[in-house]
């Protein structure tokens, strides 16, 4: 192919995307809808601290335990609100959507806003590449085979297990996430320079001071520190699960783009997302990352429209002849512990 040609053909599939995007603006999807949003936010927020004054009211009782349970459905449910906060869903300016932002993460949740959208907005940019996608770079789990070959020690006898470890190893994603707010706001680089660019590093941190306080304070005030250890370490291990196994099915198992791949931004972000088929029940439950094609391509655009651009975008996916991945949640999981599993095979066969 010569020089011209390739040039006029990536001119052309670089104009697909953005047929796509006034197709989708015409209809309206990348509107705000701020009234939508205030009943998200107020109901959300809302069984949040009913929640809490629930683990008040029991007391210092072994029905902790349940509320635990409750805390963490709740828990996770601010965390989404601070994605969304995070993409500008559902204020189009910066202010109004940082503030909410730092209330679902740091004060809410404890976990540090800025180092997440840092980290997010890069796997945006380069989803499921393994060199600049910092969701599938080299850690406890692996992804590639370069990965898998370039473990040792307990880290190889993970990677030979660790479609079997996923799960268990989610109930200590609470805690990594913790860890990391905490690594992000004090770490700095050989030069003196922060390692994660913030621009509320100061309030971040009074705010997870905050958290932290009201978090040890009430659980102690109102329990023993038997049933409040025993409380924190189910809520946190089953925050940890229910976030893993929201964000699990949406890329894990997808194709994983080198720099030799020659993908434009349409065929980029489709074609390394999946989405998970289901009802309204499985909206709400994964926080509408179940259409994470069409939030891939449209971050900005608010949770409540993805369901209706589903249609439009998998439509102009048959068009353009791009494969357009969705399936049900049970065979999302499998299609990702599948892909760790083989990855793993060399170390198990070697």
């Amino acid at each position: 192919m010569s020089s011209s040609t390739l040039a006029a053909s990536t001119a052309r599939r670089g104009s697909d995307y953005a047929r796509l995007s006034r197709r989708v603006a015409e209809a309206g999807l990348l509107d705000r809808r701020p009234s939508r949003y205030a009943v998200r936010i107020v109901g959300t927020l809302g069984a949040f601290l009913a929640g809490w004054v629930l683990v008040a009211m029991v007391g210092d009782s072994w029905w902790q335990l349940a509320t635990a349970v409750v805390m963490a459905v709740a828990t996770t449910q601010v965390a989404f609100l601070g994605h969304d906060a995070g993409h500008r869903q559902m204020f189009r300016r910066r202010g109004p959507s940082e503030a909410a932002g730092l209330i679902a993460g740091n004060l809410a949740v404890g976990l540090s806003y800025g180092w997440w959208v840092d980290k997010h907005n890069r796997h945006h940019a380069n989803p499921n590449h393994a060199d600049d996608d910092p969701d599938v770079g080299a850690g406890v789990l692996v992804w590639t085979d370069e990965q898998v070959m370039a473990t040792r020690g307990l880290g190889r006898w993970m990677a030979r297990r660790q479609a079997w470890l996923f799960f268990p190893l989610l109930l200590l994603e609470g805690l990594a996430l913790h860890v990391a707010s905490i690594r992000a706001l004090t770490d700095r680089g050989p030069d003196g320079s922060w390692r994660v660019p913030m621009r509320h590093r100061v309030v971040e941190a009074l705010l997870l001071v905050v958290h932290t306080v009201g978090y040890v304070g009430l659980l102690l005030a109102v329990m023993s520190p038997g049933k409040a250890l025993v409380f924190a370490t189910i809520h946190q291990a089953l925050w940890g699960l229910y976030m893993g196994c929201a964000f699990a099915p949406n890329h894990k198992g997808m194709l994983m783009p080198t720099d030799e791949d020659d993908l434009d931004y349409l065929r980029k972000q489709v074609l390394t997302s999946r989405n998970v088929a289901g009802g309204r029940l499985v909206d709400l439950a994964l926080g509408g990352l179940n259409y994470q094609i069409e939030h891939h391509l449209f971050p900005n655009m608010p949770r409540g429209n993805l369901r209706r651009a589903r249609p439009l975008v998998q439509a102009y996916c048959a068009e353009q002849g791009i494969p357009y991945a969705e399936t049900g949640l049970i065979d999302s999981y499998r299609q990702g512990l599948a892909h760790l599993h083989a990855v793993g095979r060399p170390l198990r066969e070697g």
